[in-house]
């Protein structure tokens, strides 16, 4: 499974992933170039949840460009541009948004993306959201590591806590931080 968490700064935000994927059959991998945060263009994505949709936008999605009126409103930029490409990609590249799922099992995909500094939760249906205290996390032990941070934990001691607990979270462990421009 997964444990990724961000955290919202004034100019900046930073995200933190473990490295453990494990399949259908809970059999677990861990290899250098199946990384959790990746960054394309200038967004960096964190994807938790099915490996097809996480691949999908980590590798072979082309995201939009950020003009300068887009940064004056990244979150309009993210709704209006961002998800309807990132959409496209996924349909185009084989992922049925349609497919019946089992509502218990939580959501099929989650991503926490930034852009240009902001960091934006994106859930299954592509859905925008943006949260008030500046934490967010994706994936089974987010749950722990956003209670760490709660604590007065710093964003890469969080997910080192989680991995603990979580039997789905492991390290080495990936730190990538992105800058307002």
């Amino acid at each position: 499974m997964t444990t990724i968490i961000g955290v919202q700064y004034e100019d900046h935000c930073t995200l933190v992933a473990d490295s453990l994927v494990s399949d259908d059959s809970g059999r677990q991998w861990s290899h250098p170039n199946m990384t959790k945060l990746n960054k394309r263009g200038a967004f960096i994505i964190g994807g938790s949840g099915e490996v097809a949709p996480c691949d999908i936008a980590q590798h072979l999605w082309n995201p939009p460009a950020i003009t300068p009126k887009d940064k004056k409103d990244i979150y309009h930029f993210m709704i209006t541009r961002a998800m309807p490409s990132l959409r496209t990609c996924l349909k185009t590249n084989g992922y049925n948004f349609d497919e019946a799922q089992d509502k218990d099992s939580g959501p099929r995909f989650q991503f926490l993306i930034a852009v240009n500094g902001q960091l934006f939760d994106v859930d299954e249906d592509l859905s925008v959201m943006r949260s008030g205290d500046g934490f967010y996390g994706v994936g089974s032990g987010a749950p722990i590591a956003l209670g760490a941070l709660y604590a007065g934990a710093e964003p890469l001691q969080a997910v080192e806590i989680a991995t603990k607990i979580s039997i789905y979270s492991a390290g080495p462990f990936q730190t990538e931080t992105q800058y307002s421009k």
